[in-house]
């Protein structure tokens, strides 16, 4: 695994940004652990996800596209992070798009704020998480709708490798319903390996009896 993997981990983590116990998801599904982009809320904190999330980017797709786009509305602090530590890591210039839940109709007008997208634009799409790709359901028609663009494709934090709607993954089911890639930083696996049964700051995150329950959730939801 990647450094930048296991410490991505371990800073989930230690942000509460992915907790282990009983939670009930929107879907209805109970699940042992739960993932929470909102949980992050300082600058530090957001500095450093920006970091992750760029050199997710860099690996599974470089640097040649033009628009980071964050949908509304956990997508947007994630785009503007994201565009400035690719910046500062790789020295390239993204601008970043995100979305309105509502139309403006004064001032900055439409339904996007940031950079306009326009012909000819090369974007990725960034959100925290998803099991059901009702977001990309939303914001896939906005996107196409400003002009002949490439979405070169997807990236999340997190990837639950749950069943989406169907049999196969959400990320599967965007990549074969939109055309384009979807990726994570950190897939549930990845996370298991990192911290089952091994000490992080005097601690066992995950001890047998969370990684039966994961394995048991995996059993009803886990894609086959």
């Amino acid at each position: 695994m990647e450094a930048y993997k296991q410490e991505f981990i371990e800073f989930m983590v230690d942000s509460q940004a992915l907790k282990f116990g009983d939670f009930t998801l929107k879907s209805g599904r109970k699940s042992p652990f739960f993932m929470n982009a909102g949980a992050y809320v300082t600058g530090a904190q957001l500095k450093k996800l920006g970091e992750y999330y760029a050199k997710a980017i860099h690996d599974n797709y470089g640097l040649d596209f033009d628009v980071l786009f964050g949908p509304a509305y956990k997508g947007i602090p994630l785009s503007v992070a994201t565009s400035m530590a690719i910046s500062e890591l790789y020295g390239a210039d993204i601008r970043y798009c995100s979305n309105r839940k509502e139309v403006k109709d004064h001032g900055d007008t439409g339904i996007l704020l940031g950079s306009k997208i326009k012909d000819g634009d090369r974007v990725v799409i960034i959100e925290d998480v998803t099991t059901s790709g009702k977001s990309i359901e939303e914001t896939f028609p906005v996107i196409r709708a400003q002009g002949k663009v490439d979405i070169k494709g997807l990236i999340v934090s997190l990837n639950r490798m749950e069943r989406g709607k169907g049999e196969k993954s959400a990320l599967e089911e965007i990549q074969e319903r939109y055309g384009f890639p979807a990726h994570a930083i950190v897939s549930m696996a990845e996370v298991t390996e990192a911290l089952y049964n091994k000490p992080y700051r005097g601690k066992i995150i995950i001890d047998d009896e969370m990684k039966a329950s994961i394995d048991a959730y995996y059993g009803e939801y886990g894609v086959k």
